[in-house]
Parts: C-alpha cells; sequence; structure tokens
C-alpha cells in the first residue's frame, strides 16, 4: 500500500464528515492541520550562497537579519511556504552528529557559526504563518573534486570508497547500501529534532551528464547489479530505495512531515517514450537522473511533486503549456499533490529569450495552470529575486493571482 494510501485509511472517516479527500488532507495539512488550498513557495538556496547568506563570514546578527529579512519577503510576497536549502553539499546548517556545519555560514567547514539556522528558520517561519521545508541534497559532497579540502572528520573522508569524482564535482556513490543509509540518517536528523513541514529533494540525484566523462560505478554495479537488466534499471532501483525508504522513516519520525520532490521538468520526451511529454528536452529524469519520477508519483511514495517547468510558453523544446497539462495527468487520481516550479530568476534576465522580458509571463503561467484543478499551487526560484523583482514579474503574479496572505 502506497505512502498516500495508508495514511487515508487512518483518515477516511473524518475526512467524510468534513467534507475533503485524503489527498487533500494528507498532502495539504499545514502545521496547525489544516489543508492548504494553495501551494505559494519560493525557495532559499545557500549552496555557494546563492541566496542566503548574501556570503560567507558574516556576523551571526548578520545572517540571522539576512534570514529574517528572506521570511519577510516571502510574507511581502503574500507566499505561505519557504524551501530552505539545510544540506546544500553533505553538511548542515544545523549541529549534526553526522556531518559538518556548512561553509556557506562561516566560510570554514565545520566551523561552528554560534546559532542555529534551521531551528531559527523553523521558528520564525512558524511565527510569520509560513510552512517550512527542510531542503536537501542527498548525494553531493563538494562542488570540486579534491577530497583534500573537505575537513579530515568529514564521511567522505574517512570512507573514500563512497565518493566518485565526476564533471569537476564529488558524490557519494547511490549504488551503495551503506551510503543510502547514511544519508537518509544525516538527514532524518533534522526530521527528528525539528518541527518542519516537509523533506524536500530538488533535482540531483545521479548527476547530471556531462559530455565525455563516465560516473564510475563499476564496482558497485559488479557487486550489487546482478539481476537488472542492465546498469540504468540497476541505478533507477538505487534511486527508488532512497524515495521509498525515506518516506517510510519520515512516517516514523514525523508523521505529520510531507515528502516533496522538485525534479526537473521533463519525465521522458514523446520521441523516447509514447507516454513522455511533447518535448525534446536535452535532459530526461528517467534516462540521464535515473529518477522514474512519475513512478513515485504513481507508487504514493511521496506528498506532493514540484516538476522544474522553467520554460516560457511556447517554447518549443519544452513548452510551458504542454508540460502542465503532462504533469496534471501525471497525478490525477494518485493524490499526490502538484505544484509547479517557476523560474522567476529568468524574469527580465538579458540572456533570456525574449519571453522572460515581459514582466506578465510568469502571471500567464498561473493563469494558464489555473485551468487544471491537479495544478494546486506553485513555487519560485528564488528568494533573492523574490526580493529584488528585477522587472515586476512578481509583484505581477501578486497583483494578478495572490489577493490575500496565505492562499
Amino acid at each position: 500500500m502506497g505512502r498516500i494510501s495508508r495514511r487515508a485509511v487512518t483518515l477516511g472517516a473524518a475526512l467524510t464528515l468534513a467534507g475533503l479527500t485524503a489527498g487533500d488532507a494528507v498532502a495539504g495539512a499545514g502545521r496547525r492541520g489544516r489543508p492548504r488550498h494553495e501551494m505559494r513557495g519560493m525557495w532559499l538556496a545557500t549552496v555557494a550562497n546563492r541566496d542566503w547568506p548574501s556570503r560567507p563570514g558574516l556576523t551571526v546578527a548578520q545572517q540571522r537579519s539576512e534570514l529574517l529579512a528572506h521570511l519577510d519577503t516571502a510574507v511581502r510576497r503574500r507566499l505561505n511556504a519557504v524551501i530552505f536549502q539545510v544540506r546544500p553539499t553533505a553538511d548542515a546548517l544545523w549541529p549534526s552528529p553526522y556531518e559538518p556545519w556548512s561553509d556557506v555560514l562561516t566560510g570554514t567547514q565545520g566551523k561552528d557559526p554560534g546559532w542555529d539556522p534551521l531551528g531559527t528558520a523553523v521558528t520564525e517561519a512558524h511565527r510569520r504563518g509560513l510552512e517550512l521545508h527542510a531542503w536537501f541534497n542527498p548525494y553531493r559532497v563538494a562542488n570540486h573534486t579534491d577530497p583534500g579540502r573537505l575537513i579530515p572528520t568529514h564521511p567522505a573522508r574517512v570512507h573514500p570508497d563512497w565518493v566518485v569524482p565526476y564533471g569537476g564535482k564529488l558524490y557519494y556513490n547511490p549504488g551503495l547500501p551503506e551510503v543510502r543509509r547514511f544519508v537518509q540518517d544525516a538527514m532524518l536528523d533534522a526530521v527528528h529534532k525539528y518541527a518542519i513541514d516537509a523533506v524536500h529533494f530538488d533535482d540531483y540525484f545521479y548527476p547530471y551528464p556531462v559530455a565525455g566523462q563516465t560516473f564510475d560505478d563499476d564496482a558497485a554495479y559488479r557487486t550489487y547489479g546482478g539481476g537488472f537488466t542492465d546498469r540504468a534499471a540497476w541505478r533507477r532501483d538505487n534511486i527508488d530505495r532512497l524515495i521509498r525508504e525515506t518516506a517510510r522513516r519520515i512516517d516514523r519520525t514525523r508523521p505529520r512531515a510531507r515528502f516533496g520532490i522538485s525534479p526537473f521538468g521533463v519525465w521522458r520526451n514523446r520521441a523516447t517514450d509514447p507516454e513522455g511529454s511533447d518535448t525534446a528536452a536535452g535532459v530526461q529524469t528517467y534516462d540521464d537522473l535515473h529518477a522514474d519520477t512519475r513512478k513515485w508519483v504513481r507508487e504514493g511514495w511521496i506528498d506532493y511533486i514540484c516538476p522544474q517547468v522553467y520554460w516560457n510558453i511556447g517554447f518549443a523544446v519544452a513548452d510551458y503549456a504542454k508540460l502542465v497539462p503532462w504533469w496534471a495527468d501525471a497525478v490525477r487520481g494518485t493524490g499526490v499533490r502538484l505544484y509547479i516550479g517557476e523560474a522567476l530568476y529568468k524574469a527580465g534576465d538579458p540572456a533570456q529569450p525574449a519571453a522572460w522580458q515581459d514582466p506578465a509571463e510568469l502571471s500567464r503561467h498561473l493563469t494558464y495552470a489555473a485551468g487544471f484543478p491537479e495544478a494546486r499551487g506553485h513555487v519560485y526560484f528564488s528568494a533573492k529575486e523574490a526580493g529584488q523583482d528585477r522587472i515586476g514579474a512578481m509583484a505581477r503574479v501578486v497583483a494578478d493571482h495572490y489577493g490575500r496572505f496565505g492562499g
């Protein structure tokens, strides 16, 4: 029985009396137990100091002030959720017994910053009526390939056999059962300690393909790949196991916390698979990242899926207006909620197509998605742009669609 279905059995009678579906209450319940009718979220990215902190080495007061300013931006934009990246590169933005403090805070990996960013974020988000989704990256270890730059006690230094260099970065090997267990333990520590509203993964499972390079998991495949038709099927099974096991452990650790995934927006192109989307994307999550995102929805292992549909309406290779209906069809009848990931960062970027120079493009996305009852909200990448709002695209969304706070 899938994860949603197990919860639905427990809640069934009460939900019927309340006139709600199991999917509404399970996937949408906020921290006070009432259903969220619409997701209005923003990602708050910390990797490489993308959104926060603005640079490493700020004082505690400066870091805290910047963090609260982002939460205040969410309130000002009439959002109701912040997806806060708390494990960007096999490190932690809380005091973890498993992994070192992130260097995005102090500039030095493992150095205690003198406060608890995740704990503060949970408390202050809830104080403002916002949900706090803790965003983890399961397998990325470092944005470089030199293990010597990691602190000596880093698990990747202690277990060098866990690590694969690829594409200028270091990754934990998803094919090793001990790695899968460890990354779950590291992430679930935060789920145990903090009243987070959801666990959130983004689009990084096996790494994005890099031309001319091979992800060297030969030894793991020889040891564990028996019984699979090919290496790709084995890799997909490794990621399936991560998702299924994480879902079960979230249920045991914090049953009210949801589990959401934000994959790259294309599962498979129709030219590859007749059940795929009418797109011609260069990356397909099923084939290239070995992430069968549609399966996770169908099996009910997750509570919500938030595909990164980061293209404009009419974009030939991957049209927003073709992907939203595909995803709506993928979730229909499953009890898994669909939120659409929006490329706010593209609005007003001169390097982007002409559509993104129009402040109304994002608002048109919401108008279009409103025609699909399965699309229950939107999440914006990311917090920095939500605050700066270069050409007023976010302000236009708020004016056109968010008449009141909280959804």
